[in-house]
């Protein structure tokens, strides 16, 4: 038998570890841009790119050249142009929270909803008009920057404040990452489906409008016949009760976020 070459299995075993390295920190940048323009730009610039790439193999030399200038500009532009997506990876660098497990702590988000269930029933019973939006895995900053900047703890009292008639904040929407309220006074875009009910407002055309470019899920309070509904991948759930509500807020905060963790906990054994 020949001798076992460590030298190569090390070579290799330092291979694995470096794509393995590359994989999740590219899984972590794709995340953070999951749901915003950058994911549009950067399939544009793949687009570009595998254009280019024929091109040369078909030997269209203007067209070649034209894409490769076209393609050294982007390269230039891109600092400019995810600038909100770079800090915000510098700083969950900073943070220590880019390697993170992403499992949240289900007493905090049992909280959050309790907090968001109270406020839009109070906001119900007294018919004022409401649009929480809580994001799922797709980020929504390219909204959150256009709207008025809070990062503040998630509070009934504060969601009803924001929604009172006439106040500064109270048009538009909402937006609830994890425990936090990122912003309010968001615009969104409105749904452009044909089959909408044209019973329904602009404030239901734009959650259900968030629903269809994003998984979040958007909470409705109408000023008309207090109801509350739910927005969610494109569907409106309408007239639901407090109990309902709560049910899908934790499916779409506390469970998905378990199943969908990168590093999954371990179940815990029957017995």
């Amino acid at each position: 038998m020949g001798e076992i070459d460590f030298a190569n299995i090390f070579r290799d075993f330092k291979d694995i570890i470096d794509i393995a390295v590359v994989s999740f920190v590219l899984y972590k940048l794709i995340m953070m841009i999951r749901g915003t323009r950058a994911v549009q730009l950067l399939q544009g610039i793949i687009i570009i790119i595998i254009a280019t790439a024929l091109s040369s193999q078909l030997e269209l030399r203007a067209f070649n050249w034209l894409l490769d200038m076209t393609l050294t500009t982007f390269f230039f532009a891109i600092p400019v142009v995810f600038q909100p997506e770079l800090r915000r990876a510098l700083e969950q660098l900073g943070r220590g929270s880019f390697f993170r497990r992403s499992n949240q702590d289900v007493t905090m988000m049992d909280r959050s909803i309790n907090e968001i269930v109270k406020a839009a029933t109070s906001l119900a019973k007294n018919k004022i008009g409401g649009l929480v939006v809580i994001e799922g895995a797709s980020g929504l900053n390219d909204f959150t920057e256009a709207g008025t900047r809070l990062g503040s703890d998630i509070s009934s009292e504060l969601l009803i404040n924001i929604f009172i008639p006439n106040t500064p904040l109270h048009d538009g929407a909402v937006i609830i990452r994890r425990d936090k309220i990122l912003a309010a006074a968001c615009y969104l875009p409105l749904s452009e489906n044909p089959f909408i009910s044209k019973a329904l407002g602009t404030r239901h055309r734009a959650g259900i409008g968030i629903s269809e470019n994003s998984d979040a899920m958007a909470v409705i309070i109408s000023e008309e016949t207090g109801q509350i509904s739910i927005a969610k991948n494109g569907q409106l759930y309408k007239d639901l009760d407090e109990k309902s509500l709560r049910d899908k807020l934790t499916k779409h905060m506390v469970v998905k976020k378990i199943k969908t963790s990168f590093w999954p906990r371990r179940s815990a054994k029957n017995g």
